[in-house]
């Protein structure tokens, strides 16, 4: 793991696939973040909130403009990760028992069909509504029971930043096992009844939040806003502690 931004992030593919199998193999409990643009600028703005994301297992790359900040201010190469392709990644390899927990009960329908032509057994695992309802209120105690009782493995939840990260540092300590990772969108993409992810070519050139803005205006605007309001002062604490580094003991100027 390699900590940037104030996030502990996990660039390595096969190092998260390893984490969560050796937690599922210990029976111990934890969350994985998708960290995207709204995570990072609220890290950075919430203590509350970073104790969040730093209690989770790591973070993985959700924004495709962090991996170009590192390579200017760092002089490295890291790659994006996004929430819907661990997702579709961990779906395609047909291993773990799953619970889909959020959103509408139409887009859980629409996702449940779409994934059992995937994997057939998706049909006969859990998929809950989540009430709307503030993050405190939730029965933590119940929904561990029912996860429980369903021997869930990989736990989905999609909320929304940063509402979905707090959900699951509160439901952690209810269970006693199962790796959840929020994936916000990702139910939606995979519906066919929502919002569709961006074409490839906007995600591969930065320009998949043009995408966004298009089919949720007024929730991707305050969002984007949120970003580019922070982003100045992240860039400059970033480059900070680049210098810092460098001056440890031991450290090559």
């Amino acid at each position: 793991m390699e900590k940037y931004f104030n996030i502990r992030y996990e660039f390595d593919k096969h190092a998260v696939f390893r984490a969560i199998d050796e937690a599922l193999l210990m029976k111990k409990p934890g969350y994985i973040c998708v960290s995207d643009g709204v995570i990072l600028a609220t890290v950075n703005r919430d203590p509350a909130y970073c104790q969040v994301v730093d209690g989770s297992m790591f973070s993985i790359c959700d924004s495709g403009y962090v991996p170009l900040y590192l390579r200017w201010i760092y002089g490295i190469e890291r790659k994006q990760y996004c929430g819907s392709e661990i997702f579709m990644d961990i779906i395609h390899q047909r291993r773990y028992r799953m619970a889909f927990l959020g959103t509408t009960q139409q887009t859980l329908d629409g996702l449940k069909r779409h994934l059992s032509e995937i994997d057939p057994r998706i049909n006969d695992m859990w998929f809950y509504s989540l009430p709307y309802k503030a993050v405190d209120d939730f029965d933590y105690p119940a929904i561990a029971q029912m996860l429980e009782k369903d021997r869930a493995e990989i736990i989905w939840i999609a909320l929304g930043a940063p509402k979905q990260e707090i959900f699951m540092s509160k439901l952690k300590p209810y269970l006693k096992s199962g790796v959840m990772i929020a994936v916000g969108a990702a139910f939606k993409f995979y519906s066919g009844t929502d919002v569709n992810r961006a074409p490839y070519w906007m995600v591969r050139v930065h320009l998949e939040f043009l995408h966004r803005i298009y089919c949720e205006p007024k929730k991707q605007l305050r969002r984007c806003w949120l970003i580019i309001e922070s982003l100045p002062k992240l860039l400059v604490q970033e480059w900070n502690r680049k210098r810092r580094r460098k001056k440890l003991p031991g450290k090559v100027e």
